[in-house]
């Protein structure tokens, strides 16, 4: 089987009537003009025909790298506990039926749903989607205000875990959206949806991206201990502070409970790499001219090491819908 990407970005502002909004604002909007002028968009795409761009741009890298498939993120609005939605807390929307299209579209996109466990119609929701070809849930708790210990959300899982449907959840530090709860970086708030039979995987491993952030790489590390159906992925690691996880993540017994990601279009720098000692000089300036950053930081992993299986794991763990192409 060929390389997937398992946590690839869709991001849109309604362009092409997507349904997709993205309102970031003071150094959040700064950050994401600079991903996506870095990653080859103009720097006037935020406000253009970023749905087309965007979508285009995504196809094309994936089509022109090693990978045979991306899974790409849908994104809930924020809501609250009692499942009413909080009017302007979020920073972007990717409505399922946008991700679920694509992916209808274009085999190279595997379709990753998410929803809310709080919405009143989060049942009704996800057997929609499951019907419509979902292979995978993408939530982040602590910017989506998502309390996954919440036991009102225990059948919410259970469908989940009957369905064989995985949960993606960004663990640790978050900088590129706004942050509700911080404390629900900690990976320790997936121990329900895991009691409940979920396959979980803990986006970046529960690592800090920024001075300031808790590093709970220990955490989820002594979580994989007790729960054979707990994962991690390796978005996002070839930034300066998480690339310290990389080490750890080469080593027993952590290197067969991961997956490969690249968080697009988070910036793919090898540098970090190099200073650390995983890969060599003339690696590093090799991979530096690659222009493809789903290419560049897949070619990373591999120099620094990590075996194949990681770039082919998560075809174990998708969902295998009947079709993928059912109308949404």
């Amino acid at each position: 089987m060929k390389p997937v990407d398992m946590h690839v970005h869709i991001a849109g502002n309604g362009s092409s009537g997507s349904g997709c909004w993205v309102r970031p604002t003071g150094l959040h909007r700064l950050l994401a003009s600079f991903m996506l002028h870095h990653n080859g968009l103009p720097q006037d795409a935020l406000d253009g025909d970023l749905d087309r761009l965007y979508s285009e741009l995504l196809l094309k890298l994936v089509r022109s790298s090693s990978l045979g498939a991306a899974v790409i993120l849908a994104h809930d609005d924020v809501y609250d506990a009692s499942g009413r939605r909080m009017e302007g807390a979020g920073s972007l929307y990717v409505p399922n039926d946008y991700v679920l299209n694509l992916a209808r579209r274009r085999p190279e996109f595997l379709p990753a749903v998410s929803i809310h466990p709080a919405r009143a119609d989060a049942l009704e929701e996800l057997d929609r989607c499951l019907a419509a070809g979902a292979v995978m849930m993408k939530l982040l708790p602590n910017s989506q205000n998502v309390d996954c210990s919440d036991r009102r959300h225990t059948r919410f899982w259970e469908r989940l875990a009957e369905a064989g449907l995985p949960l993606l959840a960004h663990t640790g530090g978050e900088h590129t959206v706004s942050v509700i709860r911080r404390e629900w970086a900690d990976p320790r708030v997936l121990e329900w949806p895991l009691e409940c039979g979920v396959t979980v995987i803990a986006a970046h491993v529960a690592g800090n991206g920024g001075v300031f952030d808790r590093d709970y790489f220990d955490a989820f590390a002594a979580m994989t201990r007790r729960h054979p159906r707990l994962y991690g992925d390796l978005s996002a690691l070839n930034i300066p502070i998480r690339s310290k996880s990389f080490r750890a993540c080469l080593q027993e017994p952590f290197v067969h409970r991961l997956l490969h990601g690249s968080d697009f279009p988070v910036p793919v720098m090898g540098h970090w790499a190099w200073m650390r000692g995983l890969v060599d000089w003339e690696t590093f300036r090799r991979l530096e001219r690659e222009p493809n950053p789903l290419e560049r930081d897949y070619q990373l992993k591999r120099a620094m090491g990590f075996p194949m299986e990681t770039f082919t794991r998560i075809w174990q763990l998708l969902r295998r819908p009947a079709t993928r192409f059912t109308e949404p």
